[in-house]
């Protein structure tokens, strides 16, 4: 019993929640990216490349060819428009969440300097009165 005790202290500790969390709002994320990168970005990019559409970017290595038996043998390609495609995509991430992080930074610190009280006043009675004792611990002790 020991064992499932431990795992469910494990399971149910913060920062595995946290992190389960994090995955699922990540995966979304990253689905809400491909979208605007695939349906937004891209098309106003292959039309001033001349209208191409980078996932169909490829190298034929080998091309198709229908085998003795009549069946069709599939072309063998590099998809590089697929591999453009996935750097847009990260970039596009990246980006975005530097942009979320520097966002929660710069709260953060407005939320520190409003958090941090003001030093606090001298009153001039008080200062004065010290000024005082200075004087008469000098003029007892002369050095």
């Amino acid at each position: 019993m020991s064992l499932l005790k431990e795992f469910r202290d494990f399971a149910v500790r913060g920062n595995v929640v946290d992190l389960a969390v994090a995955v699922v709002i990540g995966g979304a994320f990253g689905r809400i990216v491909t979208s605007l990168v695939n349906d937004i970005i891209m098309p106003p990019i292959g039309l001033l490349v001349g209208g191409v559409d980078f996932s169909d970017l490829a190298i034929v290595l080998k091309e198709a060819t229908v085998g003795a038996d009549g069946e069709a043998v599939a072309a063998v390609t590099m998809g590089y428009g697929a591999f453009i495609q996935v750097i847009i995509d990260f970039a596009i991430i990246a980006f975005a969440i530097f942009m979320i992080v520097k966002l929660i930074n710069n709260l953060k610190r407005r939320e520190e300097k409003a958090t941090t009280p003001p030093p606090p006043t001298v009153n001039k009675t008080e200062v004065l009165l010290e000024e005082i004792r200075d004087l008469l611990k000098t003029s007892k002790n002369p050095s």
